[in-house]
């Protein structure tokens, strides 16, 4: 069996019972106003980490927790059709783009494939700056709303389990 086939027999074995065993989210519109971006590394529990209970907030997830065009896009629509106001970048330590060559991904892919790469990984060497630099990114957005400040980042350490901010 494959994983999505495991998925699909554990859901359906959960949802065998009353629809209130499940915790009720009757807005998209999460009730703390806060979207989080970060990775999709599977050792981030961001409901552990951050003692989340669904509804609380939006929560984007891709390489690295980097502020890309597509992470721009979701937090656009969060903040102007779903009334979040502030934003927290979490990236963390152990990231499987710290210390990542692009061009050297780019060309395995390329040779694996036989199709270019047009975008890059975002690979980086210290993930305080990478926050640093999706913060920036995020602050100096001109269609961002609410005050540049409520745009904070954070460094999750995935063996202590501990988080930081960078200031």
């Amino acid at each position: 069996m494959g994983a999505v086939d495991e998925l699909l027999a554990r859901h359906r074995a959960g949802l065998a019972g009353p629809s209130s065993r499940f915790d009720a989210v009757d807005t998209p519109r999460p009730r703390l106003k806060l979207a989080v971006l970060t990775c999709m590394d599977a050792r981030i529990k961001l409901f552990d980490v951050l003692g989340l209970r669904h509804g609380d907030v939006h929560i984007l997830r891709n390489a690295g927790g980097l502020a890309t065009d597509d992470a721009m896009r979701s937090l656009l629509l969060s903040q102007h059709s779903l009334g979040t106001r502030e934003i927290m970048v979490i990236q963390h330590t152990d990231c499987g783009l710290h210390r990542l060559r692009d061009a050297d991904l780019a060309g395995r892919i390329e040779a694996t494939t036989g199709h270019r790469v047009a975008f890059e990984f975002g690979g980086f060497d210290d993930v305080d700056d990478s926050v640093r630099s999706s913060v920036g990114r995020l602050r100096s957005a001109p269609g961002l709303v609410g005050p540049r400040d409520a745009i904070r980042g954070f460094v999750y350490d995935v063996s202590a389990g501990t988080l930081h901010e960078v200031e």
